[in-house]
C-alpha cells in the first residue's frame, strides 16, 4: 500500500512538474500522454488531499501558487533521492552494465555524436541496450522529466530549463562553430577574411519560429549587431542547401551538419569576431548520473567529444 501511494503522488507531481514548465494544462496533458481534463482531476485531487490550493487560472494560462511551488521543490528533492536510490542499488547487481539506455537529442549529435557513443558501449558493454531518439532540445527535456529518456544531448537555447533548474543535472560537452553557407558565385567565396556582420544586408534562410536553428540564427546576427531579413524557413539542410545554391539567400550551418552534397554550396569559416557558435550541453534528471547504464553513458558521450570530434573546440 505504502509503495501504491508513493507511485500515486509521484505521478502527480511529475504532472505538476510539466504544468509549471510549460504553463498551461493543455500542454502538459499533451507532454505527459493525458487529456486535458485528466490533467485537471489530478491537480484538484492532489489539492484537495494536501488541502491547498495549488493553480490559479490566469487569462488562457495557470500561475501556481506559493503553496505549489513549496510542493515542487519538495517533488525535485524526492525525484532526486529517488534516483540516488536506484544507483545505489544497482550496485548490489553484479556483472557487466546491463538494462536499457535511452538517449534523445537534436539532428546533428543525433547523426553525428551520439551514433559513435552508442558504438562504443556496443563494444564494451556487449550486454547493454541502447536507444536513440531524434528530438528538439525542449522535448529532450520532456521526455527526460517523463522518464522516457535517460541522457539528453540538446543546444543551449533560451527554450530550455536554466541550468539553475533543480530537476536536472546540465553539463557541457563541446563548443561547435557555426559556418556561413553562401552559394557558389557569392562574393565571399574568395575571401579569407569573413565576418557575420558582412552578410548584414543578405536575405536569410533560417529554421521555423520557435525550433532551436532559427533561435541560434537570430541570436548569433544580433550579437554581430544585425538583425537578420529571413526570406525563407526552412527545418531540413536538403532545403536550406537548396536555397542557398540557386542564390535565394545565405545561411548558418554548425559545423556537424551533413549537407547533401548534390547542392552547389560553400562552407565559409567565420574569421572575424564575433565568431558563432553553439553549445551543446548534456543533461539527466536530477541525482541519475550515477546508475551505472547512465554512467556509461556518458563516459561514452565524452570520450567522443574528446577524440572523435577534432575539428571541434573541447569544453572541459
Amino acid at each position: 500500500m505504502i509503495l501504491y501511494d508513493l507511485y500515486m503522488i509521484d505521478r502527480r507531481l511529475r504532472v505538476l512538474q510539466a504544468v509549471a514548465r510549460h504553463g498551461t494544462v493543455t500542454a502538459a496533458a499533451e507532454v505527459c500522454r493525458l487529456t486535458p481534463s485528466a490533467v485537471s482531476h489530478q491537480m484538484q485531487a492532489l489539492a484537495r488531499e494536501l488541502d491547498v490550493v495549488l493553480l490559479e487560472p490566469v487569462g488562457r494560462t495557470v500561475r501556481l501558487t506559493p503553496a505549489a511551488r513549496t510542493l515542487l521543490a519538495h517533488a525535485e528533492t524526492l525525484t532526486a533521492q529517488w534516483e540516488h536510490a536506484r544507483a545505489d542499488l544497482a550496485a548490489h547487481r553484479a556483472g557487466d552494465v546491463g538494462g536499457t539506455l535511452r538517449y534523445c537529442g537534436f539532428s546533428s549529435a543525433a547523426a553525428v555524436v551520439v551514433p559513435q557513443a552508442l558504438e562504443m558501449l556496443r563494444r564494451e558493454h556487449p550486454v547493454l541496450r541502447v536507444h536513440l531518439r531524434e528530438s528538439e532540445p525542449a522535448h529532450s527535456f520532456d521526455l527526460l522529466a517523463a522518464d522516457d529518456a535517460d541522457i539528453a544531448v540538446v543546444v543551449a537555447t533560451p527554450s530550455i530549463p536554466p541550468a539553475s533548474d533543480a530537476a536536472f543535472e546540465q553539463q557541457p560537452l563541446y563548443d561547435e562553430p557555426l559556418d556561413v553557407l553562401v552559394g557558389p558565385d557569392h562574393p565571399l567565396v574568395s575571401s579569407d577574411d569573413v565576418g557575420l556582420s558582412d552578410l548584414a544586408a543578405e536575405p536569410w534562410i533560417c529554421g521555423n519560429v520557435g525550433r532551436a536553428y532559427h533561435q541560434l540564427v537570430t541570436l548569433a546576427c544580433t550579437t554581430a549587431g544585425f538583425a537578420p531579413e529571413i526570406a525563407h524557413f526552412a527545418d531540413e539542410w536538403d532545403t536550406g542547401a537548396a536555397l542557398v545554391s540557386r542564390g535565394f539567400g545565405v545561411a548558418l550551418v554548425p559545423r556537424l551538419a551533413d549537407l547533401p552534397a548534390h547542392h552547389d554550396t560553400r562552407r565559409l569559416p567565420v574569421s572575424r569576431p564575433p565568431v558563432p557558435t553553439r553549445r551543446v550541453i548534456v543533461a539527466v534528471r536530477a541525482g541519475s548520473r550515477h546508475q551505472p547504464t547512465i554512467a556509461a553513458g556518458l563516459a561514452a558521450l565524452r570520450h567522443v567529444a574528446a577524440t572523435g570530434l577534432p575539428a571541434l573546440g573541447r569544453t572541459d
